[in-house]
């Protein structure tokens, strides 16, 4: 198969805000009961790295 440099570095920067996601107690085990308070955690913990 091909190797895709661009892809595989797009691919390197989304794996590691996952694993910078993961950090957070939270989100990592998931305690939020609700969907929608489980996607506001999301936004607010990425909120919160890209500042």
């Amino acid at each position: 198969p091909a190797f895709g440099r661009e892809a595989y570095k797009h691919r390197n920067v989304v794996e590691q805000c996952f694993n910078r996601l993961k950090q957070w107690r939270g989100i990592a085990t998931r305690y939020d009961k609700t969907a929608q308070s489980y996607e506001a955690a999301v936004a607010l913990a990425s909120l919160l790295m890209w500042a």
